[in-house]
């Protein structure tokens, strides 16, 4: 029995998330079936009540994600990237084939290549025909430049045609030989970007482009949603780009040599950041047409990311095929329920559940006990309190019927447990500083005191909020009655 404890410390706290949650057996009930049956939820009622408890609950036992996604950069169009979907099998293939490379050609040292090759590739110096480091600008023999320049460049003229690619850029040198039989045959020297040389025969050139291409693919990737992820995502619903990803804005408009490639500036948002978790979104109704998009996301399961803001470059890129597959959890008070557009509605009560919650719980032996759960609950979550002993407890359980008979006019236990959690942090934080082993009595009777709510100290103080308007500019309210001598 959770009842025989000396102080908080004693109480055993379920490592069920569901058990966890304190009078809302129907909700949880509903709540058990949703990760199951893969259902959206929606959850009404006042604040504190439980309602993101119970979405972190549904995550919690949700399989890990299975997949990963990325976009790729579209050499042919790169305002439209291309969307890659990988398993964990696929990731491990494509990192043994990154590491094992496809061998066309063969490699041959600048020794064995013609002189003219060797000078273009930066290998031979013109001068003295010594041999050094492609990387190395000038001859560590004769002090030589080895690269000559052309007629453009002594005389400072703005370049024409084809210059030669700068250092650490891939080179190509082709020549022509004789084989054994004296047919002549078109040789092409490769220089790699880390400084082999690879002699390719004319029919091998397209083999290697292609695997140039295939390399420079792979390479150009950025992972939007990792494998390795949480399941459950909270949005505020602040904005459209958090929500709904958006394209960063460049300068230089993607200029392949001073901006930033399209890929590079895809941002996920809420909606593909849940892929195969839970979406959970609090005050739902605050999010106003954009609640259209998720029931657009929610209906297809992939959402469109594009650029946000119509003077942006981003605004010419576009990734379609971005997958979203969640389920979503809502969450509003009473009174914000009006201002769900309808079509949103209609599709979590055909695709799933509404459920409204309890505001109070019996005042019975059982609900106590479980009240008891919550406080230690809260206490352990903090991390940053002391346990409270059994009176300070009992005078947290008898607030808890004090605001159910204040706020609900019922006798029985508040379930708005956001207020209890503020008075007993309020209570621990005075008992740390006053270095206590434990919460205490007085610490709760204090927290109880000063963690009312405004309006309250302000009636208390000044009889009426006209009074209390009035002292703020030092005048009289006329409605503040008489002055009393």
């Amino acid at each position: 029995m959770i009842m025989n404890f000396e102080t908080t410390k004693d109480v055993v706290i379920p490592q069920d998330p569901f058990e966890r949650i304190i009078g809302q057996p129907e909700a949880v009930a509903i709540a058990k079936m949703v990760p199951h049956q893969r259902r959206h939820l929606l959850l009404v009622g006042p604040p504190g009540t439980g309602k993101s408890m119970i979405a972190q609950a549904i995550a919690s036992v949700l399989t890990t994600p299975r997949y990963e996604v990325s976009v790729l950069d579209n050499s042919e169009n790169p305002e439209r990237p291309i969307v890659q979907i990988r398993d964990d099998d696929q990731i491990k293939k494509d990192e043994k084939e990154k590491k094992t490379e496809t061998k066309i050609g063969v490699e041959v040292s600048p020794f064995d290549v013609p002189t003219f090759v060797s000078e273009r590739f930066g290998f031979r110096c013109r001068r003295c025909a010594a041999l050094s480091p492609f990387t190395e600008p000038t001859c560590p023999q004769c002090g030589a430049a080895k690269a000559q320049k052309n007629m453009f460049e002594r005389f400072n003229l703005p370049p024409q045609g084809n210059l030669p690619p700068m250092e650490g850029d891939r080179m190509r040198v082709a020549t022509t030989r004789r084989d054994i039989s004296g047919k002549e045959e078109v040789i092409i020297y490769d220089r790699t970007i880390d400084g082999k040389i690879i002699m390719l025969k004319q029919d091998e050139v397209k083999k290697l482009e292609k695997m140039i291409e295939e390399e420079n693919r792979k390479k150009k990737r950025r992972i939007l949603v990792p494998l390795k992820r949480p399941t459950f995502v909270q949005a505020s619903g602040g904005s459209e780009t958090e929500l709904l990803g958006d394209i960063r804005h460049d300068p230089y408009g993607g200029h392949p040599n001073l901006g930033t490639s399209p890929y590079m500036r895809v941002v996920p948002g809420a909606v593909h950041e849940a892929h195969e978790g839970v979406l959970f979104i609090d005050e739902l109704s605050t999010l106003g047409d954009i609640q259209r998009h998720i029931l657009t996301a929610m209906q297809e399961k992939q959402f469109t990311i594009v650029g946000r803001n119509p003077m942006s470059s981003g605004a010419a890129v576009r990734v379609e095929g971005m997958p979203c597959e969640f389920i979503f959890v809502g969450a509003c008070n009473i009174n914000d329920l009006k201002s769900i557009v309808p079509p949103l509605r209609s599709r979590i009560r055909g695709d799933g559940y509404e459920v409204l919650m309890n505001a109070y719980m019996d005042d019975n032996k059982e609900n106590e006990d479980r009240l008891v759960q919550f406080i230690a609950q809260e206490i352990v979550k903090d991390g940053k309190i002391p346990h409270a002993n059994r009176a300070a407890v009992n005078l947290v359980v008898d607030e808890a019927r004090n605001i159910a008979r204040k706020i609900d006019n019922v006798k029985g236990f508040t379930l708005r447990l956001r207020n209890l959690s503020g008075i007993l942090k309020m209570a621990g934080d005075m008992a740390k500083t006053n270095k206590k082993e434990f919460i205490e009595k007085k610490d709760v009777e204090k927290a109880i005191k000063e963690s009312k709510p405004i309006e309250e100290k302000v009636r208390e103080k000044y009889g009426s909020w006209w009074a209390a308007e009035a002292a703020d500019f030092g005048t009289k309210s006329e409605r503040a009655g008489p002055e009393t001598a």
